[in-house]
């Protein structure tokens, strides 16, 4: 383990789902407190940290379409559901002190700033934590698709995909326990074997802009720093 990180700024993807932690809907205060921790702990070895936070706890957009609704509509109502866990991301950071910021992809200034590249950059550089809300601002495009964003526009290093499983797996090891564990692979290994980590696009600007993508488990305590310190459980994605 390095008492050094391996990373100066990265991004973290967080989803909707693990904010609601056991819970059906919503926003388990107890689960953004412990992730907020994990944020503070990196920022204090030295580590500059952007979040992108899901929806799926509040809303999808892609169910209102499954039902013949207007995509379009559905994929804001989402993005507003990025925004309120931003927020109460944001709320658990600053319970420890740590100085954070949400920037927004909609234009909401009584709520938050808005996203700019320089923006974001300058408060990174100030020290602050800095949550990207709202997705990429646009319909037809997931929160997986804005990590690759946000990732490529401040310069990431590397982007954390925190999911429920401890990496990327053959197949769903919950319910298949035969499931391969792939301890690295390539981009174009991803994209070409169709497995379910990110999204094509997200992947593919990943892959263009030579970024890995760390998949680990978001549930694990203290292991996003583990893996900043050079050990923990996870699958890397490199073309490296």
């Amino acid at each position: 383990m390095s008492s050094k990180p391996i990373y100066k700024r990265v991004l973290l993807k967080a989803s909707g789902e693990a904010l609601m932690g056991s819970q059906g809907f919503g926003i388990d205060v107890a689960v953004a407190d412990r992730i907020a921790s994990d944020i503070a702990r990196a920022r204090s070895m030295g580590v500059e940290v952007g979040v992108v936070v899901g929806g799926g706890n509040i809303f999808r957009g892609v169910a209102v379409a499954s039902k013949g609704g207007d995509r379009v509509t559905g994929d804001h109502m989402g993005m507003l559901g990025t925004v309120i866990n931003a927020l109460a991301l944001a709320t658990s950071l600053r319970k420890l002190d740590v100085d954070t910021v949400v920037l927004s992809a909609i234009a909401m200034p009584e709520i938050c700033e808005s996203f700019s590249q320089r923006g974001a950059l300058h408060h990174l550089s100030q020290g602050r934590v800095v949550i990207f809300a709202g997705g990429t601002g646009n319909p037809f495009f997931t929160t997986d698709s804005a990590a690759a964003l946000r990732a490529a526009e401040i310069g990431a290093e590397a982007i954390f995909k925190g999911t429920q499983v401890d990496g990327i797996y053959s197949a769903d090891p919950k319910k298949d326990p035969s499931a391969t564990r792939f301890d690295k692979l390539t981009h174009s290994e991803v994209l070409d074997k169709g497995l379910a980590v990110m999204d094509v696009a997200a992947v593919a600007l990943a892959r263009e802009n030579a970024i890995p993508i760390i998949v680990f488990s978001i549930h694990e305590a203290g292991g996003f720093c583990d893996i900043l310190s050079g050990a923990g459980l996870m699958t890397i994605v490199t073309d490296h």
